[in-house]
């Protein structure tokens, strides 16, 4: 058996009950993007995506509905994150049963005694320390960069600190150097989820970011489903990110990918080749790319990407295979907003033994970890299992 997580970074359908908390009133990342681009997405509109509770029949000012689909293929409904997060560790982690009691912290700037203690140990010196969009803070500070060699160091309202130089002054290992140093100090009360190096290169006066980026988060607090599928003898292959989120615990295979087309190549090499296993698979570019830059037309063109390899993936699934599609928050790219949004995200999930079912809102990312463990057989029923098990839709009831 296996089973296919993919994970659209960012991928939201509409603003969560404390999104106010978070200053993400009117967030609703794919509501928003089809409103103003009319994205087409005929796959995943197939599996059920609008037909979840407050996709449906959503309508717009200009006559625009997402319109439910007749007989959806997929389980489908929503899910709220427990975590008082809207950040990829949160979310990641929630997708594999790790609850946080309290987030990794967020910065606008950081204090000058961290600053300083990562400065002397890294023998560097930084610029910036501010809130930014990174492709805006190199362009920004780029030209000033290249004079004082002095690396960038920026945040955003998720828990990480970016650390950014061009490769051709500050080379590609010396500044894994000094994120690895800066991991090593940004732990107890300062810690942060990730620590990020950020390389890019220049020509014409234009920054560029390349695809070398280099994420280092701490080991989760808890056991993640991978060790525990691990445990049982059930491998985890992962795609893109999600070695460095989890600092590799449970991974049995791993493959850092540059961009979506590469993370779509290499989840349809393991559709072909894997044997048995959870293949799980992080796909950036909606967010890194998109969301953050609010850059509306290329988040649908990255979304339409994706459906468009969806029936490669199908066409590949065995009898028993599932394939799990989710997302790990919001990053609504038409709000002024660069930030990622508190909404809550889609499930779908399908499988030639999976019913379609409604599977309403649920309480929680961790939801994903409990049916997956309970697929392979390492825990009892989960609650997916026993509403996609049960002779009625359960579309009102919310777990």
């Amino acid at each position: 058996m296996r089973i296919f997580l993919l994970v659209i970074d960012s991928f939201g359908i509409g603003e969560m009950p404390d999104a106010d908390l978070f200053h993400d009133e009117g967030s609703n990342t794919y509501g928003n993007l089809y409103a103003r681009t009319g994205v087409d997405l005929p796959n995943l509109i197939r599996f059920g995506l609008n037909n979840i509770d407050g996709v449906a029949n959503l309508s717009f000012p200009d006559g625009k509905i997402l319109r439910p689909c007749a007989a959806p293929v997929a389980a489908y409904g929503r899910m709220a994150e427990k975590t008082f997060a809207k950040d990829t560790t949160a979310g990641h982690y929630e997708i594999a049963g790790v609850m946080m009691k309290k987030p990794y912290g967020i910065y606008k700037t950081f204090p000058s005694e961290i600053v300083s203690e990562i400065e002397q140990k890294a023998n560097v010196e930084f610029m910036g320390n501010e809130v930014a969009s990174g492709t805006e803070i190199i362009q920004r500070l780029g030209e000033e960069h290249l004079r004082t060699k002095r690396p960038i160091l920026y945040t955003s309202q998720d828990s990480v600190m970016q650390i950014a130089a061009d490769i051709s002054v500050v080379p590609l290992s010396r500044l894994y150097e000094i994120c690895e140093i800066a991991r090593e100090i940004m732990v107890g009360d300062w810690a942060v989820g990730r620590v990020i190096a950020r390389p890019f290169t220049h020509a014409d006066g234009k920054f560029t970011r390349t695809e070398d980026r280099k994420d280092y988060a701490l080991p989760p607090p808890s056991e993640t489903m991978m060790e525990k599928l691990a445990a049982h003898g059930v491998p985890t292959f992962a795609v893109g990110k999600i070695t460095d989120i989890f600092c590799g615990r449970g991974i049995a295979d791993s493959t850092h990918t540059g961009n979506n087309r590469e993370g779509i190549e290499e989840t349809l090499r393991l559709v072909r080749e894997a044997e048995r296993g959870l293949v799980f698979v992080n796909l950036v570019d909606t967010d890194m790319l998109y969301g953050h830059r609010n850059d509306a037309e290329g988040y649908a063109r990255a979304l339409e990407y994706l459906d468009g390899h969806l029936p490669a993936i199908e066409s590949g699934m065995r009898g028993d295979d599932i394939l799990i599609l989710t997302a790990d928050h919001g990053c609504d790219p038409t709000t002024p907003s660069t930030d990622h949004s508190r909404e809550y995200v889609p499930l779908l999930i399908y499988g030639r033994n999976i019913a379609s079912r409604n599977l309403g809102t649920l309480d929680g990312f961790d939801h994903i970890s409990r049916f997956v463990l309970s697929s392979f057989g390492v825990r009892g029923n989960s609650e997916i299992s026993e509403i996609l098990q049960g002779e009625q839709a359960h579309g009102k009831k919310n777990l």
